[in-house]
């Protein structure tokens, strides 16, 4: 598609959008679009999920050629993911460059604590500048939106600790809105399910290596190719705890799709396979984190 023609499909995509969301929503999207012409040059990190997919082609956008959307290539990121991501930017002829990390040589990545996220951001963010100040990009942005300052997330002190602004974020909007303006201004990423990086799936304290994360993979891709769509693969060791979202959880209750799930992570590798019965939600690996490993401002919020 011409880079003209999708130009104009942005501008009417921006327009559904203030007639088919709610103000509050419509006034935000404003916001972060005059956060974003205030910016000489911007580089997203971009994943593909629907937040930094929705900011990219927002800043796309706004920005045109001022804006490039940088696209982690590591053992973390799943394939099915990298390719949904090109796709996606490609779609939009949007400027897209591809750049390889190296969080799992990090030993303080690699053994896996609670601070993981945050040496996987520091190690992104440092790459993106030294690219930045190559290409002449003025700022860093990421997709954090506005309800991702209620969990526990490392990334953000990275996030500080580079200076990389956030301006989902900055506008107020929360992961609702985000998924709203996207499909007013039909991205087809809008109701793409959450997709965090392979190694969220890995119990805290198991190292993060790369036969782990492709035995993750391998396990969740095989539960895909049996119909279900939100979803883990939560990596015990040799336990594979799974968990489907609880609207598709009646259908995994046959004895037939139950053999057929032991099937498919047995085949990625697990020795056993366990179902769990709380069904998918997001996070639920720092259920484990004890009050001691929380920000304060993460304990407020939660009500602790």
């Amino acid at each position: 598609m011409a880079a003209n023609t999708q130009t104009e499909l942005g501008k009417a995509g921006a327009a559904q959008s203030a007639d088919f969301i709610a103000p509050d929503a419509a006034g935000k999207l404003r916001a972060l679009e005059e956060r974003l012409r205030q910016l000489p040059s911007l580089m997203v990190a971009y994943s593909g999920g629907v937040d930094s997919a929705f900011l990219a082609a927002t800043a796309h956008r706004v920005l045109g050629a001022r804006m490039l959307a940088v696209l982690a290539d590591s053992p973390s990121l799943a394939r099915r993911d990298m390719e949904q991501a090109c796709a996606f930017a490609h779609s939009l002829d949007m400027p897209l460059q591809v750049i390889a990390t190296d969080e799992l040589d990090r030993p303080e990545y690699a053994r896996n604590d609670a601070s993981r996220c945050f040496h996987c951001k520091d190690e992104l963010f440092a790459v993106m500048e030294k690219l930045g100040a190559k290409l002449g990009f003025a700022h860093i942005a990421y997709g954090m939106n506005a309800d991702d300052t209620r969990d526990f997330r490392p990334g953000q002190r990275a996030a500080e600790e580079h200076a990389v602004l956030a301006p989902l974020a900055e506008a107020g909007l929360t992961k609702v809105e985000v998924r709203a303006l996207a499909k007013a201004a039909g991205y087809p990423v809008w109701d793409r399910p959450a997709a965090p990086c392979l190694s969220s799936r890995v119990e805290y304290g198991r190292a993060v290596t790369r036969e782990v994360l492709e035995q993750v993979e391998r396990g969740e891709e095989g539960l895909r190719q049996l119909g279900f769509r939100e979803l883990r693969v939560r990596h015990h060791g040799e336990l594979a705890r799974v968990e489907i979202a609880r609207g598709e959880l009646p259908r995994a209750l046959t004895m037939e799709m139950l053999d057929a799930i032991t099937a498919a992570l047995k085949q990625a590798g697990f020795k056993y396979v366990t179902l769990d019965c709380s069904g998918f939600r997001s996070g639920s690996m720092n259920e484990v984190l004890g009050n001691a490993v929380l920000p304060a401002e993460v304990l407020v919020r939660r009500g602790a």
